[in-house]
């Protein structure tokens, strides 16, 4: 492992295992209100873009973990791992929208789209530091971006669990 992903590596560990753990019970869980979630296609997109910012998270923390990793191919991973990302957010956000217009409820459509829009952000903000020859800023973005996706990522769950329901 290369001298600054030395330093990450514990944090890397931790994020890897646990956001897997959290991706699959997460699946789990949509998998006991699927008739509702599938039902509303904003609820089913906030799902998709909430796993997918969730597993970049946890794909980039793995990435980070391969032996000779240099923090310029860091960084071509993590941006190109955003970009699909960013597809994925961009199809939700439409989903939303249109969701919103028959539903209603387009006041809080800024809010669910940023749960899984600002963790890439961060991430891509992230990249282009890595690509810079800003390792060390670059790699603090990263983190920050796939700690905020795991708590985007609860906070969606609790939604996709509870308030479906009410």
């Amino acid at each position: 492992m290369v001298g600054i992903f030395r330093e990450w590596s514990e944090f890397n560990v931790a994020v890897a295992g646990a956001g897997a753990a959290l991706g699959g019970l997460l699946i789990v869980a949509l998998s006991v209100n699927i008739r509702q979630i599938a039902e509303s296609r904003g609820l089913a997109a906030r799902a998709g873009a909430s796993i997918a910012t969730l597993i970049l998270g946890v794909a980039l923390s793995c990435a980070a973990l391969i032996p000779g990793q240099v923090p310029w191919g860091f960084g071509v991973q993590v941006v190109v791992g955003t970009l699909i990302g960013g597809f994925v957010a961009v199809r939700s956000s439409i989903a939303i929208r249109r969701d919103s217009a028959t539903t209603g409820y387009g006041r809080y459509d800024a809010e669910r789209i940023s749960l899984f829009t600002v963790p890439l952000l961060l991430d891509l903000a992230g990249g282009v530091l890595l690509l810079s020859g800003v390792a060390a800023a670059g790699l603090v973005l990263v983190a920050v971006a796939t700690i905020l996706a795991i708590v985007t990522t609860v906070v969606f769950s609790w939604v996709a669990l509870v308030e479906v329901l009410r």
